[in-house]
C-alpha cells in the first residue's frame, strides 16, 4: 500500500514588513524543505510593501498563499500575486497541493471587513474543496472563544461558525501578537496563531 505523502507547510502572519525576518525565514522554509508557505495577513506595516517581501521566497521556489490583514487591503494581496509566479492571494479562494485544500479570508473586524463578510468569503472558499480529504483554513482574525480573547480583543463569530460548518483540520490565524504561538482545539479543528512567531508542520 502506497504510503500518504504528507504536506509540509510554514505558516506566519504579523511580518509588518519585515524583511530582515523574511530572509531568515526563507533560508528556515529552504533547511526544512517545506512545500509551501502561509502569510496569514498583515504582511506590510500600514499598506507599504516592501521590495523582498516574496523574492526570497520565490529564488528557493516555495509556493507563497497569502490573505490581508488590516494593516493592507485586499488590493495588496492581489498585487503580489500579480508580480511573483509562486504566490497566490486566497481570500476567497482555495488552493490544492497533494490531497490538501488551501482556503482563506482577510481582514480583520472593526478595521476593514464585517462578519458577513469574512464568512462568505469563507464558504465561497470552501466550495471548491469538495471531496478533499484535508483542509486548512486561513484566517487574520482569531475566532470567538479562542485563547487569544486574553488580549482584550473579541473573536470572529463568524471564524467560529466556519469552524463548526466547514471543520477544517487547521485554522491558521494572527492578528494578536500576544498569542503568538498559542495552539488549542476547537472541535476537531487544530488552532495555531502564527503571530510573529512562525509555525512549521505536516498535514
Amino acid at each position: 500500500m502506497e504510503k500518504e505523502k504528507k504536506t509540509k507547510i510554514m505558516a506566519i502572519g504579523d511580518i509588518h514588513g519585515d524583511t530582515g525576518l523574511i530572509k531568515k525565514l526563507a533560508k528556515k522554509a529552504k533547511k526544512e524543505d517545506v512545500d509551501l508557505v502561509i502569510f496569514a495577513g498583515d504582511f506590510t506595516f500600514f499598506q507599504e510593501i516592501p521590495k523582498n517581501l516574496i523574492g526570497p521566497f520565490a529564488k528557493i521556489n516555495k509556493p507563497v498563499l497569502l490573505v490581508h490583514g488590516n494593516h493592507e487591503d485586499f488590493e495588496a494581496s492581489d498585487f503580489l500575486s500579480k508580480i511573483y509566479s509562486n504566490t497566490k492571494n486566497i481570500h476567497g479562494y482555495s488552493f490544492k497541493k497533494n490531497d490538501v485544500g488551501i482556503f482563506g479570508a482577510g481582514g480583520a473586524l472593526h478595521f476593514n471587513t464585517t462578519e458577513k463578510e469574512i464568512f462568505d468569503t469563507l464558504k465561497k472558499a470552501n466550495g471548491d474543496l469538495k471531496d478533499i480529504k484535508k483542509k486548512i483554513m486561513v484566517t487574520h482574525m482569531h475566532p470567538q472563544g479562542s485563547k487569544a480573547e486574553f488580549s482584550g480583543i473579541p473573536g470572529s463569530k463568524a471564524i467560529k461558525k466556519a469552524i463548526k460548518e466547514f471543520q477544517p483540520d487547521v485554522l491558521i490565524n494572527a492578528h494578536i501578537h500576544e498569542a503568538s504561538g498559542i495552539e488549542e482545539k476547537i472541535g476537531k479543528t487544530r488552532i495555531i496563531n502564527v503571530s510573529r512567531k512562525e509555525k512549521i508542520f505536516e498535514v
